[in-house]
């Protein structure tokens, strides 16, 4: 069984190190990089998670993070922020980026390893053996609307046959809402099925996900809707 592989950037060395001698005592696999720049000439392929410094040279984490996810390679890629900046609006900043978790410096080791955990365990696929996937057609674990096409099986998102590339969020709020059609789901029965009770979600978060989701989905982003007060909802 192959080991999760984790990548951590910090303009730290000793922090870099440190994280990776405890991620690695742990069984991770361990990337480091001292800048945002030097992490983008990785191999970034096959990543299970990313931890990222925000307050790097030139190029920020929230940089970084930005470029990760507009690459395909690395799109759903997983990504726990790691900084001294923890105002609200740092945070949200983080979140609307598509942030998995967000841990405020100085932390303590056991507290990263904690939230590593965590993150793996709502956000990583299991590291087995392929297996030949069902069609389409033999699995309801294919959720369709008209042109739009999800498959939960391999985390697939096509609208009219074209694949569209969303964060593992987006995609697990779009299954969610797709699979209630026709019901509107409050924001605590989105978060309680898509973030874990582990970490602290402001509602905010959840609007930005969705904003961002209408506009990748193009003419089915109208059938998501909004009833203020009360949630969201996929209505078709």
């Amino acid at each position: 069984m192959q080991r999760y592989r984790i990548l951590v950037v910090d303009d730290e060395e000793s922090l870099c190190e440190i994280l990776r001698f405890n991620l690695e005592k742990e069984g991770y696999e361990v990337i480091t990089a001292y800048s945002a720049e030097e992490a983008l000439s990785l191999q970034l392929e096959g990543l299970d998670l990313a931890i990222l410094d925000v307050m790097m040279g030139e190029l920020s984490g929230f940089g970084l993070a930005r470029i990760l996810r507009k690459r395909s390679e690395t799109a759903s890629l997983p990504i726990i922020f790691c900084t001294a900046l923890d105002s609200e609006e740092d945070k949200i900043k983080g979140f609307e980026i598509g942030a998995d978790d967000y841990i405020s410096k100085p932390f303590s080791i056991a507290e990263m390893m904690a939230r590593v955990r965590s993150v793996l365990r709502r956000t990583a696929r299991p590291h087995v053996e392929a297996k030949p996937q069902p069609k389409e057609s033999d699995t309801q674990d294919v959720i369709s609307y008209e042109g739009l096409v999800v498959n939960r099986l391999n985390k697939s998102c096509r609208i009219d046959g074209e694949e569209i590339s969303l964060t593992r969020k987006e995609f697990d709020i779009l299954v969610l809402l797709l699979s209630h059609r026709g019901t509107i789901l409050s924001r605590e029965q989105i978060m309680k099925q898509v973030w874990s009770n582990e970490v602290i979600v402001l509602d905010r978060t959840i609007d930005v996900n969705i904003t961002r989701m209408r506009k990748k989905l193009g003419r089915y982003g109208n059938n998501i809707i909004t009833r203020t007060g009360y949630g969201y909802g996929f209505e078709g």
